[in-house]
């Protein structure tokens, strides 16, 4: 099975990675920021495709995604489904 999303995908990863920012640097530019325990606390995990993980806000519902960096570790950018 072929992912029409996957060459965009990958090149989004390796420019999220190639510099990875702090807490700080990517709050400033994405707004709010999680680590694994707060994304844990404020989101059900439905699913993932690096660097995105689609995800339903636990306090109202809202399915969403949010883009991820590896290391360190942060979730940030959510951005509700529109449908």
């Amino acid at each position: 099975m072929t992912d029409p999303t996957e060459s965009i995908r990958l090149t989004q990863l390796a420019e999220i990675n190639a510099v990875p920012r702090s807490r700080e640097e990517l709050e400033a530019q994405d707004g709010q920021v999680w680590n694994i325990e707060e994304l844990a606390r404020d989101f059900e995990v439905l699913g993932f495709l690096a660097p995105y993980v689609v995800v339903r806000r636990k306090a109202d519902g809202q399915l969403g995604s949010v883009a991820f960096q590896h290391a360190p570790r942060f979730y940030f950018d959510f951005t509700p489904d529109q449908r």
